[in-house]
């Protein structure tokens, strides 16, 4: 049973939002509300893929368990960083690696994000389940050329081919397929 969280006003409602948060996991709608509550915290007007990444490495231990360890610290020390004031660039703008010009968005996310959250479902929809976890959006987020995620990984010298493969190795099925950014990662 999820805990009742209280629904920020940041992310819309509606048919889009809905449909995001009805296909997750009890794990990862936590890491969504997490990255709500990051957001709405930060100051930032939607929900980025940075946001997601620095829930999904505090509430999935799956996840973390991609990084090598000394990974998972620097990471969790620069998002932190971020969260704190250096990400204040990032407040004047909206992350939009990739998005079509004038198409629908989902209120209260940056396209990247929820397209990645959608993208998250299809990956675990391809494996035969209903429901997406911390690892499908990992894979997704890993994959999105441009995006927060991928430039804060960047950062810090991950390198995002090595932790798709390590994510292919799960037996959560593939990282191939997952285009979130303008040329997918490729």
């Amino acid at each position: 049973m999820r805990p009742r969280i209280h629904r920020q006003p940041a992310v819309g409602h509606g048919p889009n939002h809905v449909e995001i948060e009805d296909r997750l996991t009890d794990e990862l709608a936590s890491v969504v509300a997490g990255a709500r509550r990051r957001a709405l915290r930060d100051g930032d007007r939607q929900i980025d893929t940075a946001h997601l990444l620095h829930t999904l490495l505090e509430f999935d231990p799956e996840v973390r368990a991609v990084f090598d360890g000394p990974h998972v610290a620097r990471l969790l020390g620069y998002l932190v960083q971020r969260s704190i004031g250096y990400g204040l660039r990032w407040q004047i703008g909206v992350e939009d690696a990739g998005a079509v010009p004038g198409g629908p968005g989902t209120p209260g996310w940056s396209p990247v994000a929820a397209r990645a959250m959608a993208q998250a479902y299809e990956r675990a929809e391809r494996r035969g389940e209903r429901v997406a976890h911390g690892i499908d959006l990992l894979a997704v987020l890993v994959g999105a050329a441009g995006s927060r995620a991928v430039e804060v990984l960047g950062n810090i010298s991950v390198d995002v081919g090595v932790v798709a493969r390590r994510i292919a190795r799960t037996g959560e099925g593939r990282a191939e397929g997952c285009v979130v950014g303008g040329d997918g990662g490729r």
